[in-house]
């Protein structure tokens, strides 16, 4: 997907460089207008739902007042290290909003301590790193083949909570 937001006119604070939305604090809010406009699910290569789930829950709670988010000042040195780490890894700032290579749970995480929620279960991490692995083992047919009884049976074990 390429980021465009037109309904935002041209003086907005909010830009689009080489598909990195700039600059969004924890790749939700803008700013200069936060906590007025939020973005759920900008980040790629994710498990979306939960991801979606837990910025939405971060977005209520600060909106509410339960969660306070730092000074402008702090957010955006939050967004240069971001930055830095790209640039330490010889990233294009395309990949600002990438979050392959495990940041992701980090930030999961991140996000559902701030919520007051649980982090991310740990069968859901290992199953998406052993997804990682067979598709890199089996391109063609990972889909269609895989071995994950184990991980599948913890999540059905954590799932009868549920019931």
């Amino acid at each position: 997907y390429l980021y465009d937001f037109p309904f935002l006119g041209d003086d907005s604070t909010i830009t689009v460089d080489d598909n990195c939305v700039d600059p969004l604090y924890k790749h939700v809010f803008p700013i200069e207008v936060a906590p007025d406009l939020s973005f759920i699910g900008v980040p790629w290569k994710v498990i979306p739902f939960p991801l979606f789930e837990l910025q939405s829950k971060w977005v209520a709670g600060i909106l509410s007042g339960r969660i306070k988010l730092p000074s402008k000042d702090e957010m955006m040195e939050d967004v240069k290290a971001i930055y830095s780490r790209l640039e330490t890894r010889g990233w294009p700032k395309r990949y600002t909003h990438n979050f392959s290579g495990g940041y992701q749970f980090e930030y999961d995480d991140w996000l559902a301590e701030q919520c007051g929620h649980p982090p991310i279960e740990e069968w859901r991490k290992l199953m998406y790193a052993a997804n990682a692995k067979n598709k890199a083992a089996r391109p063609e047919r990972y889909r269609d083949e895989w071995d994950d009884d184990g991980l599948v049976a913890l999540a059905n074990e954590d799932f009868k909570k549920y019931f």
